[in-house]
């Protein structure tokens, strides 16, 4: 027994294990600097959730593309589980804020883990390079601006 015979995928064994690495190593890039700046949710936090959300994003267009396959007019919607990843990824954001006297903190954490979401689902989609160029922002702003913070 291969891997080919428990492959049934629509995109190529290579296509998954490149989606799956760059939402890890992009996502890790976001985590990184979270690390860095001494934040709780760090590395390891932000590599999973991109992973998770290119998981799911694969997940959901393989499942409508094996739809479309049985049906001529599909009613599944893959959009729905996109929208599930959102509120998932949003759900763990808002874990990671909290509210200390008149400082509000993890805001800036919060919008890294959602990044992250969003970096995962461009990943699984295959969109690599807007995932990449969208990674380089968010890292820009997060190191760069920190600078000039009070």
């Amino acid at each position: 027994m291969g891997i080919e015979d428990l492959w049934t995928a629509d995109i190529t064994f290579f296509d998954a294990i490149l989606r799956l690495c760059a939402a890890i190593v992009l996502s890790g890039a976001i985590g990184f600097e979270r690390e860095w700046a001494g934040r709780a949710a760090g590395l390891r936090t932000h590599m999973m959730v991109g992973l998770a959300s290119t998981l799911f994003t694969i997940i959901a267009f393989e499942m409508f593309s094996w739809i479309r396959s049985l049906e001529e007019q599909p009613a599944a919607d893959p959009l729905r589980l996109l929208e599930a990843i959102t509120a998932g990824v949003a759900f763990l954001a808002a874990g990671s804020i909290f509210r200390n006297e008149e400082r509000v903190k993890g805001l800036t954490t919060g919008a890294g883990l959602w990044m992250c979401g969003a970096v995962g689902m461009a990943a699984g989609q295959g969109y690599l390079g807007l995932a990449a160029l969208a990674t380089a922002i968010a890292v820009a702003i997060l190191a760069i601006i920190r600078q000039f913070e009070p």
